[in-house]
């Protein structure tokens, strides 16, 4: 558990009005949106594709009905269905996807809380 609180930052889009935390993740993930998701997308250098939207979806629908984001693992499982490849198959797309880690970008764009013990995946 972090001793301090997370300093927020309030961000005016087109979108709508959002808060992050210091990593800039949403701080409510109700809040997003895919204004919000362009946004991020584009600090972190990512052009989403048809395929980051999939998973966008996957890990927004994976949080409404479990209640909390997505572990890498179910992202991976999905990519691999998906793409109808392995586990090593579904690492290399994810990380095609999203060059610098499932956490930092990937749970970042699609507006899910920072995780706060998960690896990158």
């Amino acid at each position: 558990m972090r001793a301090l609180p997370d300093k927020i930052t309030d961000i005016d889009l087109p979108s709508g009005h959002f808060h992050v935390d210091e990593g800039g993740y949403l701080t409510d993930p109700g809040d997003w949106n895919e204004g919000f998701a362009q946004y991020c997308a584009a600090l972190e250098g990512v052009e989403p594709t048809e395929a980051h939207w999939k998973v966008f979806a996957f890990m927004r629908a994976y949080l409404d009905e479990h209640g909390i984001a997505a572990d890498a693992r179910f992202v991976l499982k999905f990519l691999a269905e998906t793409h109808g490849t392995d586990k090593a198959g579904a690492r290399k797309i994810m990380f095609n996807l999203f060059p610098y880690g499932y956490v930092r970008q990937a749970c970042k764009i699609a507006g899910m809380r920072q995780p706060r013990a998960w690896s990158t995946g």
